[in-house]
């Protein structure tokens, strides 16, 4: 038979264990979305024929949307990751009541690169108009938020307008971003080139180097758009090993001395803990979010 004691001690040892368990994975105090909002399912908006071109529409449900945020996947624009990467911020935006449309796009490897990748991200915001038609919300405030690779696409879709005509993506936009919330994005193509980044990746997008075709890193690359017409919040984790602090920094500086509205914070954690929810890191890019579309409604 187990000795009293022995039972004791085991029923303590559980409790303990179930406490701290539970303790790691509540989510922070302060840090549930807002509570009224119940997510419905995501609804998909094809803008082409490629299997990669749509974007899944969340809609906040039993109230009013507060604002549009335009979220764009990172992955050093390669086929290997998706708009995936994407689902788990959407789900968590759409209940705190704003309305996301998680884009996904050709990439690098199954379609995309130059110009496609340009011409998809230009296309799936233009059909957010039309599913904002169909549901009855309007786009004034609307917010771009990309991350790594998706931030370099989101301050470029902010400065189409500028474009030349027949550059990809050139043309007047149906949707006009607002605001831009760049996640440790390659804002700098030029110098992600000059570096090397993961591989080469910028001339696997681009499909040539800047000696061989500087007119495509000119219409490609953010530094070259400055100054834009709306603020570009960059955010850049202090840990992060996958792209420089150095492409955030160069950006800011280059888009203030233009006379741009542009801001650069370093926040906790490495390249992956902003696109973690419940993370602290997290909290600073809906902190942000706040703030951005909170300008763009002004």
């Amino acid at each position: 038979m187990e000795h009293p004691k022995r039972r004791t001690i085991l029923a303590l040892t559980a409790a303990v264990v179930a406490a701290v368990t539970a303790a790691c994975t509540r989510r922070p105090a302060g840090r549930t979305p807002a509570a009224s909002a119940a997510a419905v399912p995501p609804e998909r908006y094809a803008y082409g024929g490629d299997p990669s071109q749509f974007a899944d529409l969340y809609l906040p449900a039993g109230q009013a949307v507060a604002g549009v945020i335009v979220i764009i996947h990172g992955g050093y624009w390669r086929s290997t990751y998706g708009a995936e990467l994407g689902e788990p911020l959407a789900q968590d935006l759409v209940q705190r009541g704003y309305a996301c449309w998680n884009l996904e796009y050709r990439r690098v490897g199954n379609g995309g690169g130059w110009p496609a990748t340009f011409d998809d991200v230009a296309a799936g915001i233009d059909l957010l108009a039309t599913a904002a038609e169909e549901h009855g919300f309007t786009t004034g405030a609307t917010a771009a938020l990309g991350h790594s690779a998706g931030g370099h696409l989101a301050v470029w879709a902010a400065g189409r307008a500028t474009l030349p005509a027949g550059a990809p993506g050139s043309g007047t936009p149906r949707v006009k971003l607002r605001a831009v919330v760049s996640q440790s994005g390659v804002l700098d193509l030029a110098d992600a080139q000059r570096l090397g980044l993961s591989n080469g990746a910028v001339e696997s997008l681009l499909g040539a180097g800047p000696g061989d075709d500087p007119e495509r890193y000119r219409l490609a690359d953010p530094m070259a758009a400055v100054p834009l017409d709306v603020p570009v919040f960059a955010l850049h984790g202090e840990d992060d090993a996958t792209v420089p602090l150095s492409q955030s920094t160069s950006y800011v500086d280059a888009a203030r001395r233009a006379g741009a509205e542009a801001t650069l914070t370093v926040i906790p954690g490495d390249h992956f803990a902003m696109i973690e929810p419940g993370t602290r890191a997290w909290e600073r890019v809906v902190g942000t979010l706040e703030r951005a579309l909170g300008s763009a409604r002004d």
